[in-house]
């Protein structure tokens, strides 16, 4: 499969983007991402990705600049879908390493975005396959949403602080080792607890109110998410010392 993935600049293609959200997590109309915030994203220094297959649209990302406290400019990635039929094909993967090349070439170093701490695979993939690592919790960030993907619980995510330029990151492009610090505490995700946002909401809120005490607690103690693991029984951070880029 060959797939094309650059920067959308015309209108009919912020359009396809924002089709696209209700196809993959089926918001409604007030919950989009308008048109005009994909213009002014493209126009002020972010990113707006799209990957093709032929002349459709298949995924896209959403990227805007931000600036931190003290005057350090930063992406912050706000939203990167991909159609069902193309997930587990490598497209996700491959929008991130554009977003990173992008990004080089601009002078950023940083990109950051949130996620469900409960999205296994999310996880998996931002920590492992990226090389991201996470130190703060945030809670219910959207507030509860019609998609069917939340399952009525409050939108809880973790930051994924993604530093582009380090030795880390590149160990993750390349698929190279990358030196580990030790693992000082973990946070587990019962691996069905997909299953359980629609089948037992009541027990995966409580698994939620769990993990973010356990976050909370780890953080206020300086320890950062540096690696993740996943058997058929669950999703584990590892948290551990980090203090480099």
């Amino acid at each position: 499969m060959s797939i094309e993935i650059r920067q959308l600049k015309q209108h009919s293609e912020f359009a396809d983007a924002v089709r696209l959200q209700k196809e993959i997590w089926g918001f409604q109309d007030v919950e989009l991402l308008p048109l005009r915030l994909f213009v002014v994203g493209s126009k002020i220094g972010g990113q707006v990705l799209g990957a093709f297959d032929g002349a459709h649209m298949i995924a896209f990302c959403l990227c805007i600049p931000g600036l931190k406290t003290g005057g350090k400019a930063y992406l912050h990635s706000h939203m990167l879908g991909v159609l069902p039929a193309y997930r587990n094909s490598g497209v996700g993967r491959q929008m991130k390493w554009k977003q990173r090349e992008f990004a080089l070439a601009e002078g950023i170093d940083l990109i950051e975005w949130t996620f469900d701490p409960l999205e296994i695979k999310n996880a998996f993939f931002n920590i492992e396959r990226l090389g991201a690592i996470v130190r703060r919790y945030v809670h219910n960030q959207y507030g509860t949403t019609s998609s069917h993907l939340h399952g009525g619980l409050p939108t809880d995510r973790l930051t994924a602080e993604w530093w582009i330029a380090s030795a880390r990151v590149s160990a993750a492009r390349d698929k190279t080792e990358r030196p580990r610090a030790a693992v000082l505490e973990r946070i587990e995700v019962p691996a069905n607890i997909a299953e359980l946002r629609h089948t037992d909401r009541h027990r995966a809120r409580e698994i939620q109110a769990r993990i973010a005490a356990g976050f909370e607690t780890h953080f206020r103690a300086k320890l950062t998410v540096i690696g993740f693991e996943k058997t058929k029984d669950a999703g584990t951070y590892l948290l551990g010392e980090w203090d480099s880029k």
